[in-house]
């Protein structure tokens, strides 16, 4: 018998379900890390800067705490963004900013406005905090449904509304009149533009100082590389921010995380290779993975494809035996809309080759 009772809302929580490390999946499949293929979680497969990896290599003071402000990184990202420093959040990873922005914002049963299929630490993170999740599905093409937004934004009144762009998991783009009507709301607009970069557009990140009820949450996960290292960051509007101090960890992003964002910041050409490099290979991937009769490609803005497959070959199935028979790991979702969908990360080119050959063993008839 536990000693206390566990708040309702947290006994029943559903556990999120995270991707695996590359000594887990050596594991199960009996293979070494390094003759494993990880198209799984949308990480940078070029890995972080020479100039990140030469900072973590020099780094000097592991033992002191970390600046609780984060102000050399802050500075660094003022320059990156064009936002003002004040207006800046670090955290060790968006994940961290996604739950301080809930717990800063939201008394229990107050209402969250989430776009299914989409990115799972909105609801997750939502239910946590003892929030209501209402649902407007997005539409078969994975666009957002203005008009179902727009009626459960009159009846139920969110405080906050998260939308991704590109979006996790297809790739999609909000357009900005769609952006500009959700901007009319009463509400708080969480835009996550972890994916941005890859995009081609313009990042809505300096328009948060001007704009009362925006924030844009972005990551040094996918374009820098850090993905392992825990660090993103947030633009915030002025009247939330000393709401934000209060609430935040003290040292939230550690020493090497912050080292190694800097670096990564003042390495600018190697940032740009990366982004040219994981977009000519996501096209590259696009039309390799479209001479298939029975995957659907969906056209995507990140460094990942969504693709649903056609009837006669299981998606889950398909997932399984790649990991098992060739070491290729891929993402599937066993969620509403994408029962019978595969998510690829954009690899290297040998990956991606890789891929191709594993998937040509397989035939639909008809």
């Amino acid at each position: 018998m536990p000693p206390i009772t566990l708040p309702p809302h947290i006994a029943s929580l559903p556990p999120y379900t995270p991707i695996e490390p590359f000594d887990v999946l050596s594991q199960k499949v009996g293979r070494a890390p390094e003759d494993i293929i990880k198209l799984d979680a949308n990480e940078n497969p070029y890995g972080m800067s020479p100039r990140a990896r030469e900072a973590l290599a020099n780094l000097a003071y592991g033992h002191i705490y970390p600046d609780p402000e984060s102000r050399s990184l802050r500075a660094a990202l003022s320059q990156f963004t064009g936002v003002p420093a004040e207006n800046l959040v670090v955290g060790a990873g968006a994940d961290e900013l996604i739950d301080l922005i809930m717990r800063v914002t939201l008394n229990p049963g107050d209402t969250v406005l989430n776009c299914p299929p989409t990115f799972g630490m909105y609801a997750f993170d939502a239910d946590l905090n003892n929030a209501k999740v209402i649902n407007v599905p997005r539409k078969s093409d994975f666009s957002v449904d203005m008009d179902g937004i727009l009626d459960a934004a009159e009846k139920f009144s969110p405080k906050l509304i998260f939308l991704t762009s590109p979006n996790n998991p297809d790739g999609s783009l909000i357009p900005q009149p769609v952006l500009q009507k959700l901007l009319a709301l009463p509400a708080l607009i969480v835009l996550d533009e972890a994916y941005i970069e890859f995009s081609g557009v313009t990042s809505q990140i300096t328009n948060v100082p001007s704009t009362n009820n925006l924030i844009v949450l972005r990551t040094f996960s996918k374009l820098a590389g850090l993905a392992g290292l825990r660090v993103g960051y947030g633009a915030f509007p002025a009247w939330l921010m000393p709401t934000l101090w209060k609430a935040k960890q003290p040292y939230n992003v550690n020493v090497a995380a912050s080292v190694a964002a800097v670096a990564a910041l003042n390495d600018p050409d190697y940032l740009a290779w990366t982004v040219k490099t994981l977009v000519a290979e996501r096209n590259h991937l696009a039309e390799a993975l479209s001479t298939f009769r029975w995957l659907k490609v969906y056209p995507s803005h990140a460094n990942f494809l969504l693709c649903r497959v056609a009837p006669g070959i299981e998606a889950a199935q398909l997932k399984a035996d790649l990991a098992q028979k060739h070491g290729i790991f891929i993402r599937y979702f066993n969620k509403p809309g994408l029962t019978d969908c595969i998510r690829v990360s954009v690899g290297k080119p040998d990956q991606t080759d890789a891929l191709i050959a594993a998937l040509s063993s397989y035939r639909v008839e008809g």
